[in-house]
């Protein structure tokens, strides 16, 4: 292995430079996406202990690496259990990446045809349903108004939830990739009662309100007409067509920046 140079017992070369390098931006990427939580003076201290670890083991220190790997193992087994709601939304981060979606593109492609699926025959039916997509910006607020479900999205599961007689109807179903995370929800209302010269009922409002304030998008169909609408960035496209539908929500999910309201 060549060496590129040494620092007094330990030879570093250009393999270890770049193990070095990837640690490093992983430690990073990972203080980005927990700068803001307590769990990144966690990570700090779970760092730490793997530096001294590294040192012990260097110098030869066999007692007191023994000690400090298993602090270390103890140390990881508590941040998982104490911060599971960050590293899930860090997951959620990796999974909304580019390099992933390569390999979920088909997977997502299904979730929308089971959606539409459901859509369609809510408007068929007449049958009022909010179905919130999250995309970048967190609405944790708004799902902790809901009943946590976090399951896979199919047609049959989102029909059982806004049955008139069900004890979820009222309110929205979000969806984060493939997962219905939660259900009857409460949304914001936005203070827009006419749009477009259309009186807008409670479930338009909804829908409306929660896309002022985050970039999420909301399909929206109407108990009374049956009507299919979308609501993004403080728009709202009212009455799409039924063959429209698919490929407007996939445009309007795509990686572009939500429009100003």
């Amino acid at each position: 292995m060549l060496e590129i140079f040494k620092i007094g017992f330990i030879d570093v070369s250009f393999v270890d430079v770049v193990d070095i390098l990837i640690i490093a931006f992983i430690a990073y990427w990972l203080y980005r996406a927990l700068k803001d939580t307590v769990a990144v003076q966690i990570l700090f201290g779970f760092l730490i202990l793997i530096g001294l670890q590294f040192i012990a083991k260097a110098v030869g220190l066999k007692s007191v690496n023994w000690i400090l790997k298993n602090i270390t193992d103890i140390w990881l087994l508590t941040f998982i259990i104490l911060f599971q709601p960050e590293l899930r939304r860090l997951t959620l981060k990796i999974t909304r990446s580019p390099l992933f979606r390569i390999f979920v593109k088909s997977k997502i492609s299904e979730t929308i045809d089971e959606i539409i699926e459901a859509v369609k025959e809510f408007s068929d039916k007449h049958v009022g349903a909010l179905i919130v997509f999250v995309r970048s910006q967190n609405i944790e607020m708004t799902i902790d108004t809901g009943v946590s479900l976090n399951a896979e999205v199919s047609k049959e599961l989102l029909l059982a939830i806004f049955n008139t007689k069900a004890p979820l109807h009222d309110g929205a179903v979000v969806i984060e990739n493939q997962t219905i995370v939660a259900a009857r929800c409460i949304l914001p209302l936005s203070a827009v009662t006419k749009y477009g010269g259309k009186n807008l009922g409670t479930r338009h409002r909804a829908g409306l309100g929660l896309s002022e304030q985050t970039d999420a998008v909301i399909l929206i169909v109407s108990e009374e007409t049956g009507a299919i609408s979308i609501a993004e960035g403080g728009m709202l496209t009212y009455n799409i067509e039924k063959d429209e539908i698919k490929s407007a929500l996939k445009f309007k999910l795509s990686d572009r920046e939500a429009p100003e309201s």
